[in-house]
């Protein structure tokens, strides 16, 4: 399957020599059978028609969607336009966009920081699950949707973050606040990273020691894209 990465933002750039970009984390998380691109939305690059992909993964990005930024219009633009044309999948940043392109919204969160390794419980069904009742993943995010789009349904969700995991219903699309590329290894270096920013770095870094769903939210995305 081809597959545009729509790459709406990089690691910082010390963490980026380590561990490569959010790309090459996609690729190693989906594995075989997959032939991507990436397109380095912040510089202004997106493909040249939605059609151009059988499917648009979008990443996540230090910036906010409700940012004055030049490249998020033509972004949430673009997202509209592959409506019903290709499959769309969101993390972090792509989930929120994904949500404010199609009727929600998304804001700085009062409840604040997410990070670490995060529980959210499974409260819905779709065809790609695979009948887990909880899932745990890293996050790092301190943006929320705060109301839902029309036509999605929640799949996943906590007290902190009730629109967790949202599939559409009038189009091929499923989107996640979490971060299933994110290593442990990853995942702490940029919880170290962000350390002055948390309010306390050590309990989100101890919690990133324990076991994860990675490999379970990866079946969602690859079903999804190879099976539905």
């Amino acid at each position: 399957m081809n597959i545009g990465i729509l790459e709406a933002g990089k690691p910082p750039v010390l963490l980026r020599e380590r561990f490569g970009g959010y790309p090459a984390m996609f690729a190693e998380l989906l594995g075989p059978g997959f032939e991507l691109s990436s397109y380095d939305v912040e510089a202004g690059e997106l493909p040249v028609s939605p059609d151009a992909h059988e499917a648009y993964l979008v990443t996540g990005s230090p910036a906010g969607v409700y940012e004055d930024l030049p490249w998020i219009a033509p972004l949430k633009a673009f997202l509209r336009a592959a409506k019903g044309k290709a499959k769309l999948v969101g993390v972090c940043f792509g989930h929120q966009i994904m949500a404010e392109a199609f009727g929600g919204k998304v804001e700085k969160s009062e409840r604040g920081w997410g990070v670490g390794l995060q529980t959210l419980e499974v409260c819905g069904s779709a065809p790609f699950l695979a009948g887990e009742r909880a899932v745990s993943i890293p996050a790092s995010h301190q943006d929320q949707i705060v109301v839902q789009p029309h036509g999605t349904r929640v799949l996943a969700a906590s007290a902190f973050s009730p629109f967790g995991v949202l599939a559409y219903e009038d189009q091929p699309a499923f989107s996640m606040q979490f971060h299933p590329e994110f290593s442990p290894e990853f995942a702490k270096a940029l919880t170290e990273a962000r350390r002055t920013s948390l309010p306390d770095p050590e309990v989100a870094l101890a919690s990133l020691d324990q076991p994860n769903d990675r490999e379970a939210v990866a079946g969602w995305i690859r079903r999804f894209l190879l099976e539905l």
